[in-house]
């Protein structure tokens, strides 16, 4: 009576083949558990991870904010009366001519590097003319709104 039960326990034993596969099975998993634990304990890693995607997300967040405020600026624009644009192009002359003699000025009196940052200044206002136009104007138009409330 024993042996037909030895047999069927002898049948249900895993094979030292299947044994070896679960064993093999078992170490990835844990290798894969202890690299996930790891991962988790780079605390430097992680906020390094994070820091890059944060600053990602802010220069795209940036361009965006930078076309709208383009858009909006030309839309103000567009709006603006006749003798407000006059007035604006008035100043912005103005303030050429006040900059040209300023800047002539300085290169008069100044040293060498301070006269070569300067004209990498001036080089980045030219290049980026559209868009310090646009925040002139903003900025006209925001002066004169709140001169009239005044």
């Amino acid at each position: 009576m024993t042996q037909p039960h030895d047999e069927t326990a002898a049948s249900q034993a895993p094979t030292p083949k299947e044994l070896r596969e679960h064993v093999e099975q078992t170490r990835q998993e844990l290798g894969k558990t202890v690299e996930a634990l790891a991962d988790k304990a780079d605390v430097k890693a992680r906020a390094q991870d994070k820091a890059t995607e944060v600053k990602e997300q802010a220069a795209v967040k940036a361009g965006e904010l930078r076309a709208k405020a383009v858009e909006a600026a030309s839309r103000v624009q567009d709006k603006l009366p006749d003798p407000v644009k006059d007035k604006a192009t008035q100043a912005a002359g103005q303030v050429r001519e006040k900059a040209a003699q300023a800047g002539q000025m300085i290169q008069d009196k100044a040293p060498e590097p301070v006269r070569a940052q300067a004209a990498h200044g001036a080089r980045l206002a030219r290049d980026n003319r559209p868009l310090l136009l646009a925040a002139a104007g903003a900025g006209v138009v925001l002066w004169l709104l709140r001169r009239r409330k005044g």
